[in-house]
């Protein structure tokens, strides 16, 4: 076995354990095809031990090369994890839909697991119920990232999380801790989030959806993924307590969790007005749905505040906050309002929560970081740390942000630019392409809240496919391993 080899085994020998975990995971749609009596049955009997047996194999032959991961290992095992769990989650697809091809399948498998919500599938509501159970788990799993749960497991193998965790984690404050130990901070995020989850299941059963189409909700909003069991979206049940309850679980999901945890554990809301970031979260969210009813209301979209209310809260929420639902076609929506919600995309979720984007704390730090050079300028030996939170930002920090936006920028560009190569217009190119790294969704135009991706040519879902896993993983964690320094003993 070559040096290279042997310094990957050990992540290698990890993936493998998180694939077998992974293979449990199509037990929850294989309990609904046994109750359901659906004709994916058979595909998710196969599945299982095929994904089962590859993990214990991957896991078998590298099991004499383990040892504690180091820093560097965690960002090579996101990557793989992010990259192969997708391929095997496309099983009971291929096996079900054969006229699906691969990339299809896995451009759709891509789009769950980051929680962007892009579909290639038309008649969503034809599908087989497990099927459809297993797109939404699959985004109830990648919410919180499977690698949190993971770094909960893997320690009874013998083998560390915090470099795992590290690497995982969204934002420029990966450093904090909830708990002393990495397992627990795991542990604890989990519990919260499935006890989240429960509730939102409860409130959309009690606001009038069947138990299937609450779990598959469910999945969907906690994890801001925006998948929906049916072609019309959220706008199928065209009901508006069904929406103001999906607009409080989104809301609460676009916080950064740790908020969620310390509310919960000092029994007190202050720790949200403490914090910078989810104040100007609020502040956005807030602003943005209010500024868009009124413009609604003003432009006569709709005749009265109550009515501009709901459908400006619902969308813009959905959008703002990554999930990416719609109860109408938006894109009808004077030519302002889409392009405001796509931006808010990009930048209103809060770091550390199961949204996509930028993160709202980088933007509060590019801001502070404005005015301090303005400061600057006029006052050239003044002393102006960054703070936040009465908390001096290191310079380290804002240099990580400064190159995080200059390679999203790229990126973006880039990404755009295939598109365009590929002969697809501007608006759907840059739109699709914002949709996907931010883990949106709907994008404008041909994959606007009306359409979907399943026009898109196989170079097309690629570009999209990789675009979505550059935003998931907050495109450094992925980029530095085509780095030359990465690789060099």
């Amino acid at each position: 076995m070559s040096a290279l080899t042997r310094s990957a085994a050990p992540v290698l020998h990890v993936l493998g354990a998180i694939i077998m975990i992974f293979s449990i995971a199509m037990l929850v749609p294989l309990a609904f095809a046994l109750f359901g009596g659906d004709a994916a049955l058979g595909a998710f009997g196969v599945a299982i031990p095929i994904t089962l047996g590859a993990g214990a194999v991957l896991f078998g032959v590298t099991r004499r090369f383990t040892r504690e991961l180091l820093p560097r290992d965690g960002f090579l095992l996101v990557t793989l994890v992010w990259t192969s769990l997708p391929a095997f989650a496309t099983l009971p697809l291929l096996l079900h839909l054969p006229a699906l091809t691969f990339t299809r399948a896995y451009f759709e498998c891509v789009s769950a697991m980051t929680t962007t919500g892009s579909t290639v599938i038309v008649g969503l509501d034809a599908l087989p119920l497990s099927i459809n159970v297993w797109r939404h788990f699959l985004q109830w799993i990648g919410g919180m990232g499977i690698l949190v749960l993971a770094v909960a497991i893997l320690p009874m193998l013998g083998v560390g999380g915090a470099q795992v965790f590290k690497a995982e984690t969204a934002g420029p404050f990966k450093e904090a801790k909830l708990t002393p130990r990495i397992a627990d901070t795991a542990k604890a995020l989990y519990l919260l989030y499935f006890a989240l989850s429960l509730a939102c299941l409860l409130a959309y059963r009690w606001g009038g959806m069947g138990w299937a189409d609450a779990f598959m909700h469910m999945c969907a909003t906690l994890s801001l993924g925006g998948f929906s069991s049916h072609d019309a979206s959220f706008g199928h049940f065209d009901s508006a307590r069904l929406e103001w309850i999906a607009v409080l679980f989104m809301a609460l999901s676009g916080f950064n969790f740790s908020m969620h945890f310390l509310a919960w554990r000092h029994r007190s809301l202050r720790v949200y007005l403490a914090d910078t970031e989810s104040k100007c979260y609020v502040v956005l969210l807030t602003t943005a749905c209010v500024g868009v009813a009124a413009f609604l209301l003003a432009h006569g979209v709709y005749p009265d505040w109550s009515t501009a209310l709901r459908y400006a809260a619902f969308n813009v929420v959905s959008i703002a906050t990554t999930t990416g639902f719609a109860s109408v076609d938006y894109s009808q929506w004077p030519a302002f309002v889409p392009v405001l919600m796509l931006l808010l995309g990009g930048c209103t979720t809060a770091a550390g929560s199961t949204g996509g984007g930028i993160k709202m704390i980088r933007l509060v730090i590019l801001g502070k970081q404005a005015m301090r050079e303005l400061t600057r300028i006029m006052h050239p030996r003044v002393v102006n740390p960054l703070l936040i939170d009465g908390r001096k930002i290191d310079n380290n920090v804002v240099y990580s942000v400064l190159a995080f936006m200059l390679i999203y920028g790229a990126t973006v560009t880039a990404c755009t630019m295939l598109l365009l190569i590929s002969g697809m217009d501007v608006v759907t190119a840059f739109s699709a392409v914002v949709a996907s790294i931010n883990c949106i969704g709907p994008g404008l135009n041909e994959v606007g809240p009306a359409g979907n991706y399943a026009g898109l040519n196989d170079f097309q879902l690629w570009v999209c496919a990789l675009a979505m896993l550059l935003g998931r993983l907050e495109l450094m964690s992925v980029l530095v391993l085509f780095t030359p320094v990465f690789w060099r003993r």
